[in-house]
């Protein structure tokens, strides 16, 4: 593996960590012959994944049909509607399933069409980030040099999706996220990303200036050190900085703070004041303000909020067993 391709997985993990990354097998369609499956979309980031047969995508914004192949994936960002179609006219209606451990997935037979469907959800700071790195319809195919083992981890949601054994729903969660994982990384590097995280992660002349502000968050960095560490004039970085990841690179600083705050505030107990120490801040007020900016509450009420979310997502305590 090369050095460039270590670094960008490495930055990879760091996103998908951060921004709370999460994706989420929703529904799909067994159909064979001519069929016709149409629907709205609610959700900021959908995918939809062609295990076997063959399907036309529409949707809006886009004029041009898109042919899937087995182990396609396309991911669709902003859109309202889809539709999904395979075969002549007349085509029969058919609905997504979302039960996988019923007919038609645990029926279906060589010569089916099978496509899942799934979202993937992120925070604000995740939504910011990253759908600006997508164009409207994003086609990973199956034949793609760094699309290896999609169809795999296709087939294993699946499997458990519809296997209803032990801890199905914990592997449906690990494999969603491989899933996910695998997407940003067969789409990082293509020439038509759009600006954005994604291809600020693979550009080879900004990375030395990336990897000091990961590693050193707190530090006070000026333009004309993040220059020098990629040998080039304060004004040609600034302009590839902002071309590449469509924002300056300081506020491009500002933002990865405010996502290592929400994972310190998620995850441990320190204070508001320590945390803004530890982030570059020179006071607990000025911390706070950039926080508010950013991600429009307090930090404090940030964490609160997380609480409370947790607290009603918790399963209810055990009865103390009785003598």
């Amino acid at each position: 593996m090369s050095e460039s391709t270590e670094s960008t997985i490495d930055h990879l993990t760091e996103l998908c960590d951060l921004v709370e990354v999460d994706s989420l097998l929703t529904g799909g369609v067994v159909a064979r012959g001519a069929w016709r499956s149409r629907g709205r979309i609610s959700d900021p980031i959908k995918f939809f994944a062609l295990l076997d047969g063959a399907a036309i995508l529409r949707t809006d914004g886009v004029d041009v049909p898109v042919a899937l192949a087995p182990g396609d994936v396309a991911i669709l960002v902003g859109r309202s509607w889809v539709e999904l179609e395979s075969g002549e006219e007349p085509r029969t209606e058919v609905g997504p399933e979302s039960d996988f451990a019923s007919p038609p997935f645990t029926t279906r037979a060589p010569g089916d069409d099978v496509l899942l469907g799934g979202c993937v959800r992120l925070n604000e700071a995740g939504r910011t980030l990253l759908t600006g790195s997508f164009p409207p319809v994003a086609v990973v195919r199956a034949h793609d040099a760094d699309a290896y083992g999609l169809r795999e981890t296709l087939l294993r949601l699946l499997d458990e999706a519809g296997g209803a054994r032990p801890g199905a729903a914990f592997a449906i969660r690990q494999h969603a996220r491989l899933l996910l994982l695998g997407l940003l990384r067969a789409y990082a590097g293509r020439p038509d990303l759009s600006a954005g995280l994604l291809r600020l992660l693979t550009d080879d002349r900004l990375r030395p200036a990336l990897d000091r502000m990961h590693a050193e968050p707190a530090r006070a960095w000026r333009l004309d050190e993040l220059s020098r560490a990629v040998a080039m004039s304060r004004t040609s970085f600034a302009e590839r900085f902002r071309d590449v990841a469509g924002m300056p690179p300081l506020a491009y600083l500002t933002q990865w703070r405010m996502l290592l705050a929400r994972r310190a505030l998620r995850e441990d107990d320190a204070r508001v004041g320590e945390l803004a120490q530890r982030l570059g801040y020179g006071s607990e007020s000025a911390f706070s303000t950039a926080f508010k900016r950013v991600v429009g509450e307090s930090p404090l009420r940030y964490r609160a909020r997380l609480r409370e979310r947790a607290a009603d997502a918790a399963p209810p305590a055990l009865a103390p067993a009785t003598p």
